[in-house]
């Protein structure tokens, strides 16, 4: 079984199609989800519950999977964690967790199915889980989280816009909890799967603001959420070059300098080092 690690694209597929399952190792997705929430009609738990068994653990062996299972308010939950997990499983995808006795409970049940190895990633998209989403990913049972606008703006009784001003506070306010609960954590869904310079676009504010991939529902969604969250050539050598000039100048007694027309202090060295720390953990 492959191990969750860091998380630049997190792929779905819906667990009633088992054609698409099979190529998810080729899609070159840091992890794969098979999904039998929203993916999945309600006339179909059982037989996606099925394909997990069938086909998780061979995939398991190629790529790293996960499984999303039906929200914990669901009639469908309880039999998704009984009958829809295999030890080849790496985390269980958990959708609008919002609060701290749905952990409870999802522990719990994991526990009494056998599971009590396995870890989370929660799914932050109701307005309740974005107010105390801090209390939430600091639960132990949470090993990585992300933010569904999509929810949570039907949540909110909102509009949905391409400009992402609706969520911004609970994007930023997801990503803050986060980093403080030491947890990894993806941006939402571009529900345009051919909006290439959308999603892009959203990879670049997601980066940002500190979140360390993105959720992925289509497979041209892979390589650009891949790309988007490693640091570029330019990045790296700009990096370089700044670590250069402010080491030289803190040798020299000064604790800020003029870096081709920035002045660069402390701060501005931290976020480099972060750069070159990130581009070399993804060689």
């Amino acid at each position: 079984m492959k191990e969750l690690g860091r998380l630049r694209s997190l792929l779905f597929a819906p667990a009633v199609r088992p054609d698409f399952i099979l190529k998810l190792p080729e899609r070159g997705a840091d992890a794969v989800v098979i999904d039998c929430e929203d993916a999945t009609p309600a006339n179909a738990k059982d037989s996606a519950r099925q394909t997990v068994r069938d086909l998780a653990p061979e995939l398991s062996t190629r790529c790293v999977v996960t499984v999303r299972v039906n929200a914990v308010a669901s009639e469908w939950f309880d039999d998704d964690i009984r009958d829809g997990l295999v030890p080849e499983v790496a985390a269980v995808v958990v959708p609008k967790i919002d609060t701290v006795g749905v952990l409870d409970r999802v522990a719990e049940s994991l526990s009494n199915a056998g599971f009590a190895h396995l870890r989370i990633i929660a799914g932050i998209e109701t307005a309740l889980g974005v107010a105390d989403a801090r209390s939430l990913l600091a639960h132990p049972i949470v090993t990585a989280a992300y933010f569904g606008a999509e929810d949570f703006i039907a949540d909110m009784g909102g509009v949905r816009t391409q400009s992402n001003n609706e969520v911004l506070y609970a994007r930023s306010a997801v990503s803050l909890a986060a980093r403080l609960a030491g947890v990894s954590v993806l941006d939402q869904v571009v529900t345009d799967f051919r909006d290439d310079e959308r999603f892009t676009r959203e990879c670049h504010e997601a980066r940002s603001m500190g979140y360390a991939g993105k959720l992925c529902i289509h497979p041209a969604q892979v390589a650009l959420a891949n790309d988007a969250f490693v640091p570029s050539a330019e990045e790296v050598d700009r990096a370089h070059r700044l670590l250069a000039v402010y080491e030289a100048a803190v040798a020299n007694g000064r604790a800020a300098v003029d870096f081709e027309g920035q002045m660069v202090d402390e701060p501005l060295a931290v976020q480099a080092r972060r750069i070159l720390a990130l581009a070399e953990e993804m060689r």
